[in-house]
């Protein structure tokens, strides 16, 4: 079993820069792949990035390609989300999820419970 817990959400402005971590407790974490998907209300939860278990291969949704960035410290049992020049548009609740690499929510495992990120114009 793997529990997981994000952080690192809040209110920024427009352009700015915001970093969610993820802590993972169980002992296979770097096993599994891993991935963030978001939710802004009355929306579905659509996929944010996703990265291979060594850190190595990493893939992202076309909305956040060249401004989000995946990464994972297998040491320290954490996922993390950079997520630089936010937009509007990135507000939403940000969830990380484990064991899958595909868009589809319903391939991961283990979900956390969201962390709020709001950007204002």
């Amino acid at each position: 079993q793997v529990q997981l817990l994000e952080s690192g959400g809040g209110l920024v402005q427009a352009g700015g820069s915001l970093t969610l971590s993820c802590a993972a407790t169980g002992r296979t974490f770097s096993n599994y792949a891993m991935g963030w998907f978001r939710q802004a209300p009355g929306k579905e939860r659509e996929f944010v990035a996703a990265i291979i278990w060594s850190g190595d291969m990493t893939r992202y949704a076309d909305s956040v390609k060249g401004r989000f960035t995946i990464s994972r410290d297998n040491a320290k049992n954490t996922l993390y989300l950079q997520m630089n020049t936010l937009k509007p548009e990135d507000t939403a609740v940000y969830y990380c999820a484990g064991r899958g690499y595909s868009n589809n929510p319903t391939d991961y495992a283990y979900w956390g419970q969201g962390t709020q990120v709001t950007v204002s114009s």
